[in-house]
């Protein structure tokens, strides 16, 4: 009950998102859901790399290289369900990024194109003669770069964490620089410095600067992400609109709706009261789905939907098997045991099916990015609502059907 009174809080249309912080952890977004490209439109940026003076063996290293960042900077920078391909032709390497909700392609080109290469350095020499000296540690030696907050003003900063050997580096410098300025320089400009004031140890360091919230988020990104290994210049932005349209996007809704009712028919025409019951739990199926998608939150494309009504049919196709086996359990035994002999004899068949279907969703999905799979985002949209949807309806299923019978039984 707790948890579909949740669900049902999330998915009102109107409610104020979540506004959490704790220490350096902060989150603050809306409960919205999140349209994919065909739904909502978004962004469509081309950039040319420049790779043609390498050998092809490189070329194919660095281009793979530039795809990986830049797809780690997308997902940074919080897009879901971004398409990220490469295309060679006539010498020509063009990266062609689409970016879903995103309607500021200039963000996006900054966010995805820059650089990011970090340095520190130190000052030489007094007044107006004195001289930057970077040092040997650079941002090769971090892994790991977010925000935070600073304890005493409150500002955002941005939380650096280097390696071992970056460590001990880090150490040293400030070390011998205790009382001077260490200054930080991203693409080369000066960002802050620092007066030294002892050395430090562990690793763990603070960028502090004149930023905002997104600008930190931005910089995180960038450091986080690493450096790209070749250059890239934008050939082609342009904002796209959705390509399904309002009203197909409606009729699809209407017609899910339309399913849904039907299959709800058939539950209660077949077994009754019993179908009455199972009713309730694929409602409470749909409310824990809609309030998953916006909690997580899942990007909703047309294949998407195709994945969430995919799963309402084996969420019916649990309670399916545990009513035909009541049936025949009935028989031999009062109502009570037949209820608890039929949930646990149909168990196996419909941990076996689901799984199956878990397996299939998760080679769809390709979480790992195996080369020899699909990785367009559409079809990995289906395989999540998919896996979801099976998920809470082995809950709604077995869990939630299951309770409502028994008091349904006692009374």
């Amino acid at each position: 009950m707790f948890l579909t009174v949740l669900g049902l809080v999330v998915d009102l249309p109107i409610q104020p998102g979540i506004n959490f912080k704790l220490g350096s952890f902060a989150v603050q977004r809306k409960l919205d859901l999140v349209l994919g490209l065909d739904l909502a439109g978004g962004s469509h940026l081309v950039f040319e790399a420049q790779a043609g003076n390498l050998d092809p063996e490189k070329k194919k290293l660095a281009l793979d290289g530039l795809k990986n960042i830049v797809e780690r900077r997308v997902n940074l920078f919080g897009v879901s369900e971004p398409n990220v391909l490469l295309s060679s032709f006539e010498g020509n390497d063009r990266l062609i990024v689409e970016l879903p909700g995103v309607k500021d392609t200039k963000e996006a080109i900054n966010i995805i194109g820059k650089t990011a290469k970090l340095e520190f350095a130190t000052f030489q020499g007094e007044g107006e003669d004195f001289q930057i000296v970077p040092t040997d540690l650079s941002g090769a030696d971090l892994t790991d770069a977010r925000v935070s907050f600073d304890q005493t003003s409150g500002r955002p900063v941005v939380s650096i964490q280097f390696n071992s050997e970056g460590a001990e580096k880090f150490s040293r410098i400030t070390e011998e620089n205790i009382g001077q300025p260490l200054s930080i320089l991203l693409d080369g400009e000066i960002i802050s410095s620092p007066i030294v004031q002892e050395t430090i140890t562990g690793g763990a360091a603070q960028i502090s600067g004149d930023f905002t919230l997104d600008e930190a988020r931005n910089f995180a990104i960038q450091l986080s992400s690493g450096a790209l290994p070749v250059s890239i210049s934008v050939v082609e932005e342009r904002t796209i609109g959705p390509t399904l349209g309002e009203e197909s996007v409606q009729r699809s809704v209407e017609a899910g709706l339309i399913g849904l009712a039907m299959v709800l028919l058939f539950m209660i025409a077949s077994y009754g009261r019993m179908g009455i019951v199972a009713s309730f739990g694929l409602i409470i199926f749909g409310i824990l789905s809609l309030a998953l998608y916006k909690l997580i939150p899942v990007v909703i494309t047309l294949p998407g939907i195709a994945g969430f009504l995919l799963s309402v049919g084996m969420a019916v196709d649990s309670n399916i098997l545990i009513f035909e086996r009541f049936k025949e359990e009935k028989i031999k035994r009062n109502t009570r045991d037949a209820l608890e002999e039929s949930f646990g004899r149909a168990w196996d068949s419909i941990r076996d099916a689901n799984i199956a279907t878990l397996i299939t969703a998760f080679i769809l999905a390709n979480p790992f990015d195996w080369s020899f799979l699909h990785t367009s985002g559409p079809v990995r949209g289906f395989a999540i609502t998919l896996a979801l949807g099976i998920a809470i309806s082995l809950f709604t299923g077995v869990f939630v059907s299951r309770n409502l019978l028994r008091l349904f039984i006692r009374r």
